[in-house]
This record gives C-alpha cells, structure tokens and sequence, in this order.
C-alpha cells in the first residue's frame, strides 16, 4: 500500500470524515479482493496516512483577497511537508483549494490525486449531462470545475447570485463551523429542487466537503447527489491500493 498524505483542517470536520472513511474503504477492499501482498500482510492492514492540518481561516482570507498565488503557495508547503514525512501519493481534502491545484500538482514532487476529476469520471460513468454544482461561492464562481467537465461535455449549471450568496454565507458561518441547521438544509433543498424544476439537472454535485454533512441522505428520487468526498475517498483507495 502507498502512503498517502492529506492536506486537511480545511474544514476540520471533514478531513476526519476522509480519514474515516479511507480507512473503512480500505478494509472492506481488502478483506473482500485482497491481493497476494495483502494476504501476506494480513487482511486487517491499514493504510499509512499522514494529514497535514492547515489554517482554514487563513485560506479564506487569501480566498477574499483574491490572491490565488498565497493560496498556491499555502497548499503547496503543505505537500511539500507531507512529502518530507513520507508521503507518495496525495490529496487537498476540500473543494475550494482545488481552485490552484493545477499550480500545486505542478510543483509536487508525488502524485496528486484531484477530486475535482474524480468527480466528472463519476458523471460521466453515470452518463449525466447536465448538473447543479453546489459549494461555497468562491467554487460556484470559478472556473475550475467547468473547464474540467466542459472537457467531458458535461455542462454544470449554479444557483442564481441570491442562491449562491445564501449557501456560501451557510458554509462559512455555520457548515465549517459544524453547525448543522435545519432551517439551511431545507433551504438548500429548495434550491435544488427549483433548479430540477428550472434548469432540468440530472444531478446535484456536493462540490463542499461540508455539504453533504448536511445534506446526505436527502437525495430526491431521480436526482442523485454526487458527494464528492465519497467520490474523492474512493479514488484515493484505488490510488493507495493500486
């Protein structure tokens, strides 16, 4: 199994759900399809993982100062640390640093793991065409997740400027905070099904680490949620166990 490192703590809560799940993943794998090296290791071995816990304020502030190039250089000592510990192979657990990760897996020196490809190879392997993309409003604005997904021929469709005002006020004041309010998951909710009802999505992208802490399990029938740290977790036990 190859080390992996995470740069997490943005948000915390998240990054413990990564940790979680990659170990389950990783046993369940393989104690179902376990390969020969892994018998001979025995079938309840772990993963080595490393996390690399960042400032999530500190990101954000460099977020709204629009100086993507601190951001870059944030993210990337965090691999870089991560790498010196051992690392072999790593990942941004979090939507919005994905924002410079194409500056980032350009200066590691390890092989990164994108969640934000992880993600359009699970549309396209669904067959969707057309999406909602849901996050914190420095992710519904930029670029990144279209130009990846334009390249599929998937079009990604967002909330309108109200809408996305009211989720990313949410995701920073409460989401990242872990406060789970009723009254903005049914919000959401809405949101979503105005955007079925208006723009004719096959499917909603949790393109927030934090969102599907609120929002799992409230799927419609006929619209699946993509979760992207699901998605994310799944592509790096492929990658830790390949």
């Amino acid at each position: 199994m190859k080390s992996l490192g995470i740069v997490g703590g943005i948000g915390p809560e998240s990054t413990i759900e990564y940790y979680r799940f990659i170990l389950e993943g990783c046993r369940k794998r393989m104690t179902e399809t376990p390969t020969p090296e892994q018998l001979r290791a025995g079938a309840q071995s772990v993963p080595h993982i490393i996390i690399d816990s960042i400032d999530v304020n500190r990101g954000i502030a460099m977020l709204d100062a629009n100086d993507l190039a601190a951001l870059a250089d944030y993210v990337s000592e965090s691999v870089e640390r991560l790498t010196r510990a051992g690392a072999e192979i790593a990942l941004i657990a979090a939507n919005t640093p994905h924002i410079v990760f194409e500056e980032v897996e350009r200066r590691a020196t390890i092989p990164m793991i994108s969640l934000v490809q992880a993600t359009c190879e699970r549309a396209v392997a669904l067959g969707l065409n057309k999406l909602g993309l849901l996050g914190t409003g420095f992710t519904m604005r930029g670029k990144f997740y279209p130009e990846v997904f334009a390249r599929a021929g998937i079009e990604l469709v967002t909330p309108n400027d109200e809408e996305k005002d009211f989720i990313h006020r949410a995701y920073i004041g409460e989401l990242l905070k872990n406060v789970l309010l009723p009254e903005t998951r049914e919000r959401i909710l809405a949101i979503i099904n105005r955007m079925r009802s208006e723009d004719a999505i096959e499917a909603v992208i949790l393109a927030g680490t934090e969102l599907p802490l609120l929002l799992r399990g409230a799927e419609q029938e006929g619209l699946p949620f993509l979760d992207t740290t699901l998605i994310h977790v799944d592509a790096a036990i492929n990658a830790i166990l390949k």
